[in-house]
């Protein structure tokens, strides 16, 4: 994935907050670090808005006029990895405001530890996931590494693309009014929750398929996409709990295997239409 040398980068759309404290590691993700892996939307909607009486957005901190000094264009964006996530924000995010009417943009917040969101205290255990109640995407950066390491991802610059076009498929959703559908409680390959997972990864695809065409990307490559969907696969829910117990239970998935997930991603990469993605519309998914 490369990006266009002069495009203007937007380090606003992205906050900063590493390395800053804020107590105690919170309830959310405990435990969630395996089964939830790259979205816990289920366990922060369920927290409904709780703890968000303390989130402060406003204000400019130290780690972000560095951003705003790193990160100003697609040449930045190919060199650093802080500035290339930026840049993958901002591409997603003009991808969808001239996709959907009445877009409203969404904030990706850098953390490490733990952070507090609108959805209460978080830690960087439940991988990265995105809150309705703050419209933020959030990710402790450290989770690529992980996504190698300990999932067995190829990794790589799509990679990391894939993960955060998928938070931003979960912030679509829920301007549509989607996301509350995974509130059912309900779990296994048809589960509402799954369809909402599957559903976010098929607007991954969509964005992919569209990148070009937003300014800020200049190329992806067969090898770009393959990665997405090797990331895909490697959080798929039969994967982590092969890894993890020894077995596999569909009737546990909140995610969905490794075949639905690059399976539903593919369907928007190759159509490149938001409407191709109804995965509330099939059967089974």
């Amino acid at each position: 994935m490369r990006f266009r040398r002069g495009a203007r980068l937007d380090p606003g759309q992205v906050r900063d907050v590493r390395g800053r404290g804020f107590g105690p590691a919170g309830a959310i993700g405990a435990g969630g670090g395996l089964v939830g892996v790259i979205i816990t939307v289920v366990l922060l909607l369920a927290g409904g808005g709780s703890g968000g009486s303390g989130l402060n957005l406003g204000g400019t901190d130290a780690q972000n006029e560095t951003l705003s000094a790193e990160c100003r264009t697609g040449a930045d964006a190919n060199q650093h990895q802080d500035c290339r996530i930026v840049g993958v924000v901002n591409s997603v995010q003009a991808y969808w405001a001239e996709t959907i009417d009445g877009y409203r943009e969404a904030t990706t917040t850098f953390f490490t530890g733990q952070v507090q969101t609108g959805c209460g205290f978080a830690s960087s255990a439940v991988g990265p996931f995105y809150c309705p109640p703050d419209m933020g995407a959030y990710v402790d950066l450290g989770f690529f590494d992980e996504l190698e390491s300990r999932f067995g991802a190829r990794g790589g610059p799509f990679a990391e693309a894939y993960v955060i076009a998928h938070e931003y498929g979960h912030h679509v959703q829920h301007l549509l009014g989607v996301l509350e559908r995974s509130r059912d409680g309900s779990t296994g390959p048809d589960s509402a929750a799954v369809r909402v997972e599957l559903q976010a990864d098929c607007y991954a695809g969509v964005w992919a398929a569209n990148a070009v065409e937003t300014g800020y990307i200049e190329q992806l490559t067969r090898d770009d996409i393959s990665t997405g969907l090797d990331a895909a696969a490697a959080v798929g829910d039969d994967r982590i709990q092969e890894r993890a117990q020894g077995q596999v239970n569909p009737e546990s998935w909140t995610h969905g295997s490794a075949e639905q997930r690059q399976a539903w991603f593919t369907t928007g990469y190759e159509t490149g239409d938001p409407a191709a993605c109804d995965t509330f519309a099939v059967a089974s998914p």
